[in-house]
């Protein structure tokens, strides 16, 4: 009996480890993505505007209260100008509800929100945080290198509902840059601001949770790095998408309080292709941002 009750002690706490978890427009309505938003592990796929993607698990589901297709986001840019490249350009997000404005957000990650921007072949990438105006609005600015197309992704978790994330492209005025091919890397090994960084896969096939482990040492002494610092809240974060922007993973570590020199996050890639996964890290107080990209099976 009392080996019973034990296990099941086991058993639960176990379960709420795993649950901790084409607009050219100025002004538009933000579109929601196929996407997936992984604490410590991945949940099952589910229904996405009418496409399957996975689930949003980011220490909270959405299973009552408010949803994610009621919610809507008004995008305006430049205070209604055209956005152009090589200066700042003012991003305006404004939240409702039923034509209300959402007043209360939650703070996920030290922050109430989380804008990942990247341009349309996915060699610029921009992980910031607006600022909250109060009303449902939050406001940012950003300079975007070139013109073009960029997709913008809102991140973000309104009280009363679970994680959430809201998109809209956006075209740029300005010389574009030539587009560059989103290619699988030959060996998944990157040396970025004096760092060696390894990535590896316990498997690499899609529908299936895998871990992927981040392996950092120092490049010039091959010295393992035990000294990496808490980046919002934990030792890295990992944003995966798929080649056509349309597919977003949100990653979190199995072990927010590590310092290096691995850092392992669980996920499963929602269908096979080409991903690009940017892993984010801080150290001596700057952010290192580590691209790579991968072909899924």
């Amino acid at each position: 009996m009392k080996r019973s009750l034990g296990l099941a002690a086991l058993l639960g706490l176990a379960v709420l480890t795993a649950c901790d978890s084409e607009t050219k427009a100025i002004k538009g309505d933000g579109e929601q993505m196929n996407m997936s938003h992984d604490h410590h592990s991945a949940h099952g796929p589910a229904k996405t505007n009418g496409a399957e993607g996975s689930t949003h698990n980011h220490g909270g589901g959405q299973t009552g209260g408010l949803q994610e297709k009621d919610v809507n986001v008004s995008w305006t840019y430049a205070d209604g100008q055209a956005p152009e490249a090589g200066v700042d350009t003012k991003i305006t997000m404004a939240f409702t509800h039923d034509g209300k404005a959402i007043e209360s957000f939650e703070t996920t990650h030290e922050q109430k929100e989380h804008l990942i921007i990247v341009s349309k072949d996915l060699s610029y990438f921009h992980h910031i945080h607006p600022e909250y105006r109060g009303g449902g609005v939050f406001e940012v600015n950003n300079r975007f290198p070139a013109g073009g197309d960029y997709k913008l992704i809102a991140d973000f978790v309104p009280e009363g509902g679970g994680a959430m994330n809201k998109s809209a492209w956006l075209q740029v005025k300005g010389a574009p840059l030539p587009a560059a091919p989103v290619k699988p890397d030959g060996e998944r090994v990157k040396t970025v601001d004096g760092l060696r960084v390894t990535l590896d896969f316990d498997r690499l096939a899609a529908g299936k949770e895998l871990m992927l482990t981040y392996t950092i040492e120092d490049a010039g002494t091959g010295a393992p790095v035990t000294d990496l610092q808490p980046y919002l809240g934990a030792v890295g974060h990992v944003v995966i998408l798929s080649e056509d922007a349309e597919q977003y993973l949100h990653v979190h570590p199995m072990d927010e309080k590590g310092s290096g020199p691995k850092a392992e996050f669980m996920t499963t890639f929602p269908h096979a292709g080409i991903y690009k996964i940017w892993g984010q890290f801080q150290r001596d107080g700057r952010v290192i941002t580590v691209p790579f990209v991968v072909n899924v099976p």
